[in-house]
């Protein structure tokens, strides 16, 4: 099992992976503003479910597959810049949409949300990147089972964001009702979230493997 250092750096970095949005982040707000609290809490048991099947699989192996792979890496992280620098180009461009700007969505029954959530959050490039460039040097041969290993770091790193997109669908309607009531704060809130998804693209994109 990894040290308690290195679980705690481990969820630190999971709150990083929380707090930058992506496909989830922005599915969950739009639900919850959209069809309320109880859709939100529904399509984040799906989002989860869909994060747990990725972890599975990279417990199973497909991590290290990936890295043995030539080129594997890199065309998943040049995919993975592509995609956040299209949601900063969203984000920051004319007429786009802030990530609490309310959007219209048709009312789904339950099992709907859940396997949409589902869906955005299993095949999300953001958590694929973070197990396929995060998870590997936290995997210790010497600690024991690399399988287990894997399934405690990965139930970290889905603790960590369920927590965090909890406490967002719940506050969603606030945050959406101040920032809705000021506008410089709207188009603050859109620059800064489109300023930010671009360094991470630039980041991911200038990175080399080691």
């Amino acid at each position: 099992m990894p040290d308690t250092a290195a679980l705690i750096t481990f969820a630190a970095l999971s709150f990083g992976l929380w707090i930058t949005p992506g496909p989830n982040m922005l599915y969950l707000v739009s639900r919850a503003l959209a069809q309320g609290n109880r859709a939100g809490m529904v399509s984040l048991i799906g989002c989860q479910a869909g994060s747990a099947v990725i972890m599975l699989g990279a417990a199973a192996g497909i991590t290290a597959a990936l890295l043995a792979v030539p080129y594997a890496y890199d065309a998943l992280r040049l995919g993975g810049a592509a995609y956040l620098a299209w949601l900063a180009w969203q984000s920051v461009r004319p007429g786009g949409q802030a990530l609490f700007s309310p959007r219209p969505m048709p009312k789904e029954p339950d099992a709907r949300l859940f396997s949409i959530g589902l869906a955005t959050a299993a095949l999300n490039p953001k958590v694929a990147l973070f197990y396929v460039a995060v998870l590997p040097p936290f995997m210790n041969p010497e600690a024991g089972s690399l399988f287990l290993q894997a399934i405690i770091l990965g139930s970290i790193q889905i603790a960590v964001c369920t927590l965090g997109d909890a406490a967002l669908v719940l506050g969603a309607g606030g945050v959406a009702r101040f920032l809705n009531a000021r506008p410089l704060w709207m188009a603050v809130q859109r620059w800064v979230l489109g300023a930010a998804l671009g360094l991470i693209a630039l980041k991911l994109a200038t990175d080399t493997r080691q």
